[in-house]
């Protein structure tokens, strides 16, 4: 890679997948003066998604923290697009669908084919390993981990993963962009579940567990560890806003990677998930929205 590669910022950004995290890292990327193209497969998730954005924009304006004609020309910086075809102009890829390796990997499989060949493929991936999403591709130095926490627009931190052959070049320009739209760096090795969900994701599982031998109800769960421990979010009700199915699959990932029983998938999780109770985006997880 030229050193006019390393740590330039993108002139244009690829997101794909419409949904909250898709959306939300568009919306960001827009904020902050890059033109986006936000790719899904779904004209009915694109909908909600551009939706969504608008209307996160104008709790921005109610606030105060951006201005109107700001709100307005974040919007237009977003051009939904259903053809993954037209990622051939961008140099930057932030790949945000859910937590299923195989179709990760088919993703990146066709941005190796369709984007220039010194554009960057980043995966907003939780837990699912770097380097293997990394294989489908013939450039994996160009590949690398950009965790964003969720909601993008707001949280401070872009965890970082390094995959076995991420060069220093490109992991220097992913760091460029994620400090570029006001983030906070932590920087992790190519490990299941990373930093963040190693650590957060057997918690929300111990809560699971604890709710299901009957230690406390689900309000006294989060009370006790959200005023104890000064959280802003009982870990019962972050799993419902995170999403139920993916609390499970990074613990599968957890469990499947490290070998190790104490990160068995609660059963009760296990049940909510195989219920469809799966959050707030369902409308009933551990509570009811």
């Amino acid at each position: 890679m030229s050193k006019a590669i390393a740590g330039a910022l993108p002139k244009i950004l690829g997101v794909i997948g419409a949904g909250q995290m898709g959306a939300g890292i568009a919306q960001l990327a827009a904020m902050n003066g890059f033109r986006v193209l936000l790719q899904d497969v779904s004209d009915d998730a694109l909908s909600r998604g551009m939706s969504g954005i608008e209307k996160s924009l104008s709790r921005f304006v109610k606030k105060g923290t951006i201005s109107e004609e700001a709100a307005k020309a974040s919007f237009e910086q977003i051009a939904p697009k259903r053809d993954l075809e037209s990622f051939a102009e961008v140099d930057f890829v932030v790949e945000a669908v859910k937590e299923c390796e195989t179709l990760k990997q088919d993703i990146f499989g066709s941005l190796d084919r369709i984007t220039r060949p010194e554009a960057i493929l980043a995966s907003n991936t939780s837990s699912i390993s770097i380097t293997r999403i990394a294989n489908a591709t013939s450039r994996p130095e160009l590949v690398v981990g950009m965790h964003f926490m969720n909601p993008p627009p707001i949280m401070k931190l872009v965890e970082l993963i390094r995959g076995m052959q991420t060069s220093d070049e490109a992991f220097l320009r992913a760091e460029t962009f994620a400090e570029a739209l006001g983030k906070t760096v932590c920087r992790s090795e190519d490990r299941p579940g990373f930093i963040v969900n190693r650590i957060l994701m057997p918690m929300i599982n111990e809560s699971f567990v604890a709710l299901m031998e009957g230690v406390g109800t689900p309000e006294d769960i989060d009370a006790g560890m959200k005023l104890g421990t000064n959280q802003p979010m009982g870990p019962l009700a972050l799993a419902d806003f995170i999403g139920l199915d993916t609390c499970l699959s990074i613990m599968r990932v957890l469990h499947d990677g490290l070998g190790d029983t104490k990160y068995r998938p609660c059963p009760l999780l296990v049940q909510y998930v195989d219920a469809g109770w799966l959050g707030k985006k369902t409308g009933r997880g551990v509570y009811h929205y």
